[in-house]
């Protein structure tokens, strides 16, 4: 915005206005409940087809049950980062994304939700250990 030499009571704006505005459209895509951190994950998608060939692998093991390389596949996910919609605690599984090269399980995981683990509600992922998530998209 450009200084015009007139107050912003002259040009109509109210500071209000605006921030209502943001808040609305945020209520509107995040859902009842759901704290505009928490819709981070949601907002920000990615397709299937765009993430690495592990995680692809990774997330086709999910549907079919696995079997899974690490012993802590398919652990509750405690969602602490609070990147993810609220959930009761057991909603969220986590799954390891193998990382190439890698000495450990590296920082690579997929994040599902829903009542059967086979056929998630959604699923997330994350390359830099739960720093970022994003939704993957069919």
């Amino acid at each position: 915005m450009f200084f015009t030499g007139r107050s912003h009571r002259d040009s109509g704006w109210r500071p209000g206005a605006s921030f209502l505005l943001a808040v609305v459209l945020g209520a509107a895509v995040l859902g009842p409940g759901a704290s505009a951190r928490q819709g981070t994950a949601a907002e920000v998608g990615v397709a299937l087809k765009a993430l690495p060939v592990e995680a692809q692998t990774t997330h086709r093991l999910i549907r079919e049950g696995g079997p899974f390389k690490y012993q802590k596949d398919g652990i509750v996910f405690g969602n602490r980062e609070r990147l993810l919609p609220r959930q009761p605690r057991g909603y969220y599984r986590e799954y390891t994304v193998p990382t190439p090269k890698s000495r450990d399980r590296g920082a690579r995981r997929i994040v599902c939700g829903g009542l059967r683990s086979v056929s998630p509600d959604a699923c997330y992922y994350t390359d830099d250990h739960y720093a970022s998530v994003r939704l993957i998209a069919p």
